[in-house]
């Protein structure tokens, strides 16, 4: 067996370092017996957190299931007004955090909001008179993570919709099936694994979920592991809701895997087109473009149109330098995050394509892994192993010097953008692997035969046709990373915000109006991905 080359050594090194957070969870539940904060948590509140968990699981499946299939069907297979808009539309909604569109909603239907002081004045009723459904509710919350979440499934169903559908008509009509009958006993189930991968990655980001559940009084594993680290103090307890939480994740993905079966859907009729656009009649076509108009207007519309309103009208009295230094901290943090991250991501999948052996393969897997994992739980895991390396340098310095320089890193930018590249990574890995993916391998083999090395080959030949791959894998940690709020929340050095926890802070204080313009840019920010994928939608169409 050969030397291994720096570069595997490298990507192996990476590897194992952004896999230490949630390993770290794990030795520290299996390292600890079980504490007193733990012993009272699982007499008291674990139930309560076990139970939401899963009806948030159970609600937000079926929701994004219903709402996704419904659009992703109409938008595929019929034509009525506004279909080709709906088409790349329906995705804008990922634009909006779920924690920004709970702040939204709460303003718009609470009792002194719009919504209810309309009713009172238009019946003339007082507060006894009328129910009206409580949003900051565990109802509330699947209703917000079903309308930010649902593009997932409508994107993965639409495709497989696209990709199936003519075959599925024509296997239909010789069966005798009408349209519908075709859809519940042809389409519906070949778009199966489409739609259990939409579904599962609408749960994983549920369960990743902070803001949301914290806002709405909601308790669940995510707010239970904020609690137990800083309210009691408690690191291994922390650790242990942490995995009984990391547990869900798995539970969700093998429940994805296991879903299938020993079933197998592949496509044996390759398409050149797209369906037959189908024309519907006067009401079905309106009621078509009412089902798809509903989610994009409570989902993107509205609540982006509300906080547009809260930052003209109402104001922000922190819009200024306050906000221009949170916005610089955000940006500088994502900014760096996502060079770091485009860096990294082209180290491993460069080793993995030079070096197709088991562990360059599964350590890129499991850094693939992280995505998966709630943002708490990362900043636990990352919190572990460097408090307890801070601890070793102050011990190691205090005996060399005589003095204690305390935390070093611990509480500080480094640990955080850590955190960042332990959770968002996957994101740029898998597509800069796609992007791998699409140079064949005979080109290496020419840029050999004319002298170049590996590296010369990554710079002239590799490079300009992964440029677009790399940028598109930069964006979309930028983004993340903006979006980000459990971590930096349990990881921010003091006295350092971003908007995203400034407009939580905000927000939690009732201070609706002067979180609009925080919360406004981060969703402005979120479009930057969504403007290209409605792109590369819209080139898709006129290609059919």
């Amino acid at each position: 067996m050969g030397r291994p080359s720096g570069l595997l050594m490298a990507s192996c090194v990476v590897g194992g370092l952004l896999a230490v957070p949630v390993l770290a969870v794990f030795l520290a539940v299996l390292g600890g017996a079980g504490s007193d904060t733990w012993r009272h948590l699982a007499a008291t509140v674990l139930p309560e957190y076990v139970a939401n968990t899963f009806i948030l699981c159970l609600g937000v499946g079926v929701g994004v299931a219903v709402v996704g299939v419904a659009s992703a069907w109409l938008t595929a297979m019929y034509e009525f007004p506004g279909r080709r808009m709906f088409e790349w539309a329906l995705v804008l909604p990922l634009a909006v955090p779920a924690y920004v569109m709970a702040y939204v909603y709460t303003d718009f239907l609470q009792f002194v909001g719009p919504v209810q002081s309309a009713l009172r004045a238009a019946f003339g009723w007082r507060a006894a008179d009328y129910w009206f459904p409580d949003v900051r509710s565990v109802g509330g919350a699947v209703a917000m993570f079903t309308f930010v979440l649902y593009p997932y499934v409508y994107m993965l169903a639409r495709t497989a919709f696209l990709e199936r559908a003519p075959g599925v008509i024509e296997a239909g009509r010789l069966l005798g099936l009408g349209p519908w009958a075709a859809f519940a006993r042809l389409s519906l189930p070949l778009a199966r694994p489409a739609l259990v991968a939409g579904m599962a990655l609408a749960l994983m980001e549920t369960l990743a979920d902070y803001g949301t559940v914290s806002y709405f009084a909601v308790q669940t594993f995510t707010t239970g592991i904020y609690r137990a680290w800083f309210s009691l103090g408690d690191r291994q307890a922390a650790a242990q809701l942490s995995a009984a939480l990391l547990s869900f994740v798995v539970g969700v993905l093998v429940l994805e895997r296991l879903s299938r079966g020993r079933a197998r859907f592949h496509d044996t009729v390759r398409q050149l087109h797209g369906a037959p656009q189908r024309v519907l009649g006067p009401w079905a076509r309106w009621s078509a473009c009412l089902i798809c108009l509903v989610p994009l207007t409570f989902g993107f519309l509205l609540p982006g149109g509300l906080l547009l309103r809260m930052a003209l009208v109402e104001g922000d009295a922190q819009f200024g330098p306050r906000f221009l230094a949170l916005a610089w901290n955000s940006f500088s943090l994502a900014g760096f995050t996502a060079l770091c991250g485009m860096f990294l991501a082209l180290l491993l999948a460069y080793a993995a394509r030079l070096h197709p052996s088991i562990l360059p393969q599964a350590l890129n897997r499991m850094v693939g892994l992280g995505y998966a994992v709630p943002g708490s739980v990362i900043a636990v895991g990352v919190l572990i192993p460097v408090t307890r390396l801070d601890h070793g340098l102050a011990a190691a310095l205090e005996a060399l010097t005589g003095s204690n320089p305390g935390l070093l890193l611990t509480g500080g930018v480094a640990a955080l953008v850590y955190a960042y590249l332990a959770r968002f990574l996957s994101v740029g890995l898998q597509t800069v692997e796609a992007g791998l993916g699409k140079i064949t391998p005979s080109m290496d083999d020419a840029a050999r035969s004319l002298g170049a090395g590996r590296w010369e080959t990554l710079r002239r030949v590799h490079g300009p046709m992964l440029r677009g791959s790399l940028l598109t894998a930069g964006l979309l940690v930028f983004v993340d990373v903006m979006k980000e709020l459990p971590a930096t929340l349990v990881m921010r050095p003091f006295n350092f915000d971003t908007l995203a926890t400034q407009a939580y802070t905000l927000a939690s204080d009732e201070r609706l109006a002067e979180a609009s313009t925080a919360a406004l840019a981060i969703v402005v920010v979120g479009l930057l991905p969504l403007v290209l994928l409605s792109r590369q939608i819209a080139a898709q169409r006129r290609r059919r």
